[in-house]
């Protein structure tokens, strides 16, 4: 791979039963040869990482979230010239998401086997279809990149891929990074010391999934660690009366359960969770939700996919900025900055300020909504 120009890879893994991704298998196409690696045969592949890393070679992926955290855990470095053909994809107005199937259909007018999707590659030996099927996610991605390529050069977005990948990566470093114990599901509602109890019980919780090697909810269901943290009672024996506490391992357990409880009880004032945002109005979620249509059409008349643009909550966050609630220090939303902030942040504000009108043009248009400089 060393004087390669384009090294377009993808992995198979299974992740439902350890607590990182199990790599099952490296499918790989560089200039013209395709290789298959299996790193359950192998002590190390990290000499492949590394050539990944470094050189002028442009890395094709699609959706590469995972293949992006393999290379970063294994050599600390990330992939030279990243070019996620899912990403390029939304930012010349398809779909986004989209599947790598999708966008076979639709720039190379290919279609994609279908016989391998239940394969458990855990399982050895692999037979000559599956080694050709695992083949056909990684064939097809250099004719995609040449397009995708093309077309956004051609729109003069070739810099808006480059923005997007920097924060795509910087996004994916720090969620592995810091503790992601605020996606523990319902703890909306949660008091101060109860989200710190719920911290302590995730950390708890994370130490164990990755002594067992298993996942963590096969430790702590999100539902226990909440009712736990909710009713802040340390007592063994109160413990043990919440329904789903009874399993025999978790009964091993409860002293150290008990512990992350009384911390939590005990712990001062500084030591509790600061909330991320300034309270929010009420008519902050109704405006993104009307506005979301807006934006969403905005996207589409510039073509952009509106997926790629920005969410509800990266509305409310514009909203809640123009608005004057935005915290101080914080880095600008989303839709405030870069060329997001041109295209369609713009348009957002001037709406709000009532400088811009929306009307129905023609209802069954495919586009049926459209924006009228209105009188100060």
């Amino acid at each position: 791979m060393a004087d390669a120009q384009v090294i377009a890879f993808d992995t198979e893994f299974v992740s439902e039963f350890t607590y990182r991704p199990d790599l099952c298998l490296l499918q790989v196409a560089a200039d013209g040869h395709l290789w298959v690696v299996d790193p359950h045969a192998i002590a190390s592949i990290d000499e492949f990482w590394n050539a990944l890393c470094q050189g002028n070679h442009v890395t094709i992926v699609h959706a590469g979230r995972e293949e992006f955290r393999f290379c970063r855990r294994a050599v600390g470095r990330v992939p030279a010239n990243w070019f996620d053909v899912q990403l390029a994809a939304g930012l010349i107005g398809l779909e986004y998401p989209t599947s790598y199937g999708k966008l076979l259909t639709r720039l190379l007018n290919r279609k994609l086997p279908k016989g391998e999707t239940r394969t458990d590659w855990r399982r050895r030996p692999l037979s000559q279809a599956q080694l050709e099927y695992a083949l056909q996610d990684v064939v097809h991605l250099e004719p995609l990149y040449q397009q995708l390529s093309a077309r956004l050069q051609k729109l003069g977005r070739r810099s808006w891929l480059d923005d997007e990948n920097a924060r795509w990566q910087q996004d994916v470093i720090d969620s592995d990074e810091r503790e992601r114990w605020r996606r523990v599901s319902g703890t909306s509602g949660l008091g101060p010391r109860a989200l710190l109890a719920v911290k302590y019980l995730w950390q708890w919780r994370e130490e164990q999934a990755e002594q067992r090697d298993c996942i963590p909810k096969r430790v702590l269901r999100d539902d226990l660690i909440v009712e736990l943290a909710r009713r802040g009672r340390a007592e063994v024996h109160q413990i043990r009366a919440i329904r789903g506490m009874e399993r025999g391992d978790l009964k091993k357990q409860m002293a150290a359960i008990s512990d992350c409880l009384v911390r939590a009880e005990k712990a001062s004032a500084d030591e509790l969770p600061k909330t991320d945002r300034t309270s929010i109005p009420a008519q902050v979620p109704v405006m993104a939700q009307f506005l979301n249509t807006a934006l969403a059409s905005i996207a589409r008349q510039q073509d952009l996919a509106p997926g790629i643009v920005g969410t509800v909550q990266d509305l409310r966050d514009l909203i809640a900025y123009h608005l004057g609630l935005w915290p101080n220090g914080e880095e600008l939303p989303l839709l405030a900055r870069g060329w997001r902030a041109g295209v369609v942040g713009k348009q957002i504000e001037d709406l709000l300020d009532g400088r811009l009108g929306i009307r129905i043009r023609d209802p069954l248009a495919d586009e049926p909504l459209s924006f009228v400089k209105l009188d100060p």
